[in-house]
């Protein structure tokens, strides 16, 4: 099933080989002059996948009280376009293919179930007998098996099995967040992060043929910085205009105390200092753009639209520059460096995470809300599977209909809850308990 190579621009050449543009499967070009890469960045952008994300949580879920004031706020579509305009540009500053990167962090978050970071704890309780679940894992499947675009026949049997948008070897990678499989994390085997379930093993080792083990490619590290820079400095200041955070509260010990408890350990190494954290943080307050104070009129939200800019900026100069020190002016590509993150850039980084997670994730309306997320997508999980093959879409029926095993089949009512919107997930639950009858009459 392996096997076709495509043609290099002179922009590429000696910088991504035929390896790293080939494809799972054979496949013609449609239409000469773009590159593997560009042809990646698109079937992504075009996906069913990507636009489900508007419909899933970032961090508030659309449509609670939280957000009276806007309703528009982020999703995990909003956040992706957003890391992939990051990822891109830093990408392109240090010499990679755009577009490589770009469809790298278009695809990052591909494979997060309804309810974000909740639903995904969840549905690694349900699926603890079948392989685990893991939102980055996910994404690896839905890349290579579950988006429906490529359809080629199976050696053994003839019949059409996906490979789902078929990308390049190099593109996989660079999506590929963590480089191991289940229980095999380089340093701590009870982690709970991995990149690939053991029945997705053959196309994780043929994206990873050459790869040094358990290495990220440089790509996928621009890609994970991106997401880093996006999501902390965006979930400040949807914290700022929601009104969940008053920047002067940042100054008071009691509060500061609090935000180091919560960024140690989660968002920084143990071992970190609070005098680490709070240096970092007076920094950032030091700057004079930033948000001192905001009351929401269009001034304010001019500034604070500045200060997100700068922050921005601020993360992937650091990054830029200590990497640029290393390695020196070329084109960095794959496996050829590291990005460089100076310890500083990574603790302000960090303690913004620390301020969006103790103001806005840890309000007690919050928790209320996921505690409901959490029973819903439990009770859903547990009713679809009690009426399999009934009640599955009919891509996932005819995957449960194929499976060798009852873990298998298990696995194909997860793939179908996980790509569920919120609002989808809990339309189902409605339909199919008795508990979502009873509250939606």
């Amino acid at each position: 099933m392996e096997g076709t190579t495509h043609a290099l621009t002179d922009d590429h050449r000696d910088l991504y080989d035929a390896a790293d543009t080939e494809r799972w499967a054979a496949e013609p070009d449609k239409r000469p002059g773009r590159t593997a890469f560009q042809r990646d960045r698109a079937r992504v952008l075009h996906s069913a996948a990507l636009r489900r994300l508007a419909g899933k949580t970032q961090v508030v879920t659309p449509g609670t009280r939280s957000y009276d004031w806007d309703a528009s706020p982020r999703t995990r579509l909003t956040h992706s376009l957003e890391c992939a305009q990051v990822g891109r540009e830093l990408g392109a500053a240090l010499g990679c293919d755009p577009d490589l990167v770009e469809a790298a962090c278009l695809s990052h978050d591909m494979g997060h179930p309804p309810f974000g970071h909740n639903g995904e704890e969840a549905l690694n309780e349900f699926a603890k007998d079948c392989g685990g679940f893991e939102g980055n894992a996910q994404s690896l499947r839905l890349l290579t098996r579950l988006e429906p675009k490529r359809f080629v026949p199976d050696p053994t049997s003839r019949e059409l099995v996906s490979v789902g948008l078929n990308l390049t070897r190099a593109c996989l990678d660079a999506a590929t967040k963590y480089p191991w499989a289940r229980g095999d994390h380089p340093t701590d085997p009870d982690s709970v992060k991995f990149g690939a379930y053991e029945d997705d093993l053959p196309v994780f080792a043929w994206l990873r043929r050459g790869a040094p083990a358990d290495r990220k490619c440089f790509e996928a590290q621009v890609m994970d910085w991106a997401d880093d820079v996006a999501y902390s400095v965006h979930d400040f200041e949807d914290g700022l205009h929601a009104g969940h955070l008053d920047p002067n509260m940042l100054y008071a010990e009691p509060d500061r105390a609090a935000i180091w408890q919560v960024a140690i350990g989660r968002y920084v190494p143990a071992d970190t200092a609070p005098e680490e954290l709070r240096t970092a943080l007076d920094r950032l307050m030091e700057q004079e753009w930033w948000p001192h104070g905001y009351d929401g009129s269009a001034l304010a939200q001019s500034r604070l639209k500045d200060a997100t800019s700068q922050l921005i900026g601020r993360f992937c100069l650091a990054a830029e520059g200590a990497t640029r020190e290393a390695y020196g002016s070329g084109r960095l590509t794959r496996y050829g460096a590291e990005l460089v993150i100076p310890r500083e850039a990574r603790n302000e980084c960090a303690v913004l995470k620390a301020v969006a997670d103790l103001y806005v994730m840890q309000r007690d309306e919050q928790e209320r809300i996921r505690a409901d997320q959490r029973i819903v997508l439990a009770e859903l999980a547990e009713a679809l599977s009690a009426r399999a093959p009934e009640g599955l879409d009919p891509q996932f029926r005819a995957i449960f209909d194929a499976a060798p095993d009852d873990k298998a089949r298990k696995r194909a009512v997860i793939d179908q809850i996980a790509c569920l919107t919120d609002a989808s997930a809990r339309s189902l639950h409605a339909r199919l308990t008795r508990r979502g009858r009873r509250a939606e009459r």
